[in-house]
C-alpha cells in the first residue's frame, strides 16, 4: 500500500493543495484512497466535507490528535494513502509519519524563507534516514512559480545544488483555490478548464508511479 506524505515545516506552501489533488487523481483512477490529515487546521478534512456526492470516493483518516512514536496503520481495504501534514511538524510526530511513508513530496515556493526552511528540513530528513536506516523516496515540488521572475531564478539555483528530483513547476493560479472551496480536484472538472494545470502535473504523476 503506497503511502504518500506531503510535508514542509513552513506554512502556506501548498501542502493541502498537493494532498487533495493527489487524492483526487488516485480516486479518479479507481483506487481506494484514504486522505489522512495530521494538521489541527484540518484543511484536507474540510475539503473532503465539501466534496460532492457522486464523485469518486475518498475516505478520511483523522490523525490530528495522534501522538507518540507511531501512527496507527491504515484500515484494511485501502490501496493508497495520502498524508497531509502541518507546518512545524517535528520530533516524534515527524519521525512517525516519516516511518510510514513510501514517498515524500516537499512543496516549496520561490522565496528566501521557503528555501531556507526547506533546506533545514532536508537536513532533518537526512538525519532521520541515518537513524532509521531507511526512508521514503524524496522529491521537491515547485509551487506557485512565475517563470522569468527573480524569485523563480533563485529557486532554480537552490534546487540545482540538490540531488533530488524537482517536479512541476505548478503555476500560481486561482484554479486551485476555486476547486478547493468546492471539494474538487483538477480531475473532477472538464479537462479543458484546467488544461494548462494538468500538463504541469504530468512529471509529478509519473514520479508517483
Amino acid at each position: 500500500m503506497p503511502v504518500i506524505m506531503i510535508a514542509n515545516p513552513k506554512g502556506g506552501v501548498g501542502k493541502s493543495t498537493l494532498a487533495t489533488n493527489i487524492a483526487g487523481y488516485l480516486a479518479r483512477q479507481g483506487h481506494a484512497v484514504m486522505l489522512g490529515d495530521l494538521d489541527v487546521q484540518q484543511s484536507s478534512r474540510q475539503w473532503l466535507a465539501q466534496r460532492p456526492a457522486g464523485l469518486p470516493s475518498i475516505r478520511g483518516w483523522e490523525l490530528s490528535k495522534s501522538e507518540g512514536k507511531t501512527l496507527a496503520k491504515p484500515p484494511k481495504g485501502v490501496s493508497h494513502v495520502v498524508l497531509d501534514t502541518p507546518a512545524g511538524l517535528h520530533g516524534k510526530r515527524l519521525a512517525a509519519a516519516y516511518g510510514l511513508a513510501d514517498r515524500l513530496l516537499i512543496p516549496l515556493q520561490p522565496s528566501l524563507f521557503d528555501i531556507q526552511a526547506s533546506y533545514a528540513f532536508l537536513q532533518t530528513l537526512q538525519t532521520l534516514r541515518g537513524q532509521t536506516g531507511r526512508g521514503p523516496s524524496l522529491a521537491l515540488v515547485a509551487m506557485r512559480t512565475r517563470e522569468g521572475t527573480l524569485s523563480a531564478q533563485q529557486l532554480q539555483q537552490f534546487v540545482q545544488g540538490l540531488d533530488l528530483p524537482v517536479l512541476g513547476p505548478l503555476r500560481d493560479t486561482q484554479n486551485y483555490v476555486q476547486l478547493a472551496a468546492r471539494g474538487l480536484s483538477l480531475w473532477d472538472v472538464t479537462p479543458g478548464r484546467v488544461e494548462r494545470d494538468l500538463a504541469q502535473w504530468q512529471n509529478l504523476l509519473a514520479w508517483l508511479g
